[in-house]
């Protein structure tokens, strides 16, 4: 900021500062010896499809265009910068780029945040499993983190009395409110069906099309993929040595 004044820049310039995923995963031990919790109070680290793997600071300065001290609670990814910047910069994206990227700019300043809030955004952990998140739900669908090993291995000591670790043994899908249950400690999977139907078909439907936004079906082969055991029978691919 000290450059920006200098070249009389402030008051024209965006400026963002964020994180591109959650805390890795020595901020176990950091937590047991000096009380810090890298993470919140969130579950789970880089890696994850738990919150904590995903939920980052943003935090933007634009004046004359992002109101002082404002905060902002639609849910939006950092994908969404390309459409954003696109759109601040009056540039048309061509139509096999920036396929699950939304513009934030209305949220920048202040306007009704629905085209982003309404739009379901795709969460993947290291090993590519598959969660997918609109409006106040989160649907994970896998068990555990999706990620790093809490439950076993050499490393699953650093992880011992934390609630990860507890938490890590789920069912094969989890549902949780983000609204009323942040923290994702009760699994709405069986009392909430109908959500998990609508977003399991959501997140079928962008992975077929290749895309989450409207435009032309993208280029997808779905083939051995079996981090798509979740999908449809009807629609699911086939896996296995292809015949000879």
């Amino acid at each position: 900021m000290d450059e920006l004044d200098r070249l009389k820049l402030s008051d024209n310039t965006l400026v963002i500062v964020t994180s591109d995923n959650g805390p890795e995963t020595n901020m176990y031990p950091r937590r047991s010896k000096f009380g810090h919790d890298s993470s919140s109070r969130f579950l789970g680290a880089k890696r994850d499809n738990w919150e904590g793997g995903h939920r980052v600071p943003f935090i933007a300065r634009w004046p004359g265009v992002i109101a002082p001290g404002s905060k902002c609670d639609t849910p939006f990814c950092l994908v969404d910068m390309m459409a954003t910047f696109a759109e601040i910069v009056s540039v048309e994206l061509p139509e096999d780029q920036g396929v699950d990227s939304v513009s934030i700019l209305p949220l920048m300043q202040g306007k009704n945040g629905n085209s982003r809030g309404n739009h379901a955004i795709i969460h993947h952990s290291s090993s590519g499993r598959f969660a997918i998140r609109r409006g106040e739900w989160k649907l994970l669908l896998h068990a555990g983190s999706g990620g790093n090993g809490y439950g076993a291995g050499k490393r699953s000591s650093r992880y011992k009395g934390t609630i990860e670790q507890k938490s890590f043994k789920t069912a094969n899908r989890q549902l949780y409110n983000m609204r009323t249950d942040p923290d994702e400690t009760t699994n709405l999977i069986e009392k909430r069906p109908e959500v998990v139907s609508e977003l399991t078909a959501l997140a079928g439907e962008y992975v077929r099309k290749g895309r989450s936004t409207p435009g032309p079906r993208q280029k997808t082969v779905l083939q051995s993929w079996p981090q798509l055991d979740w999908l449809p029978k009807k629609n699911a691919p086939h896996f296995g040595s292809p015949k000879k």
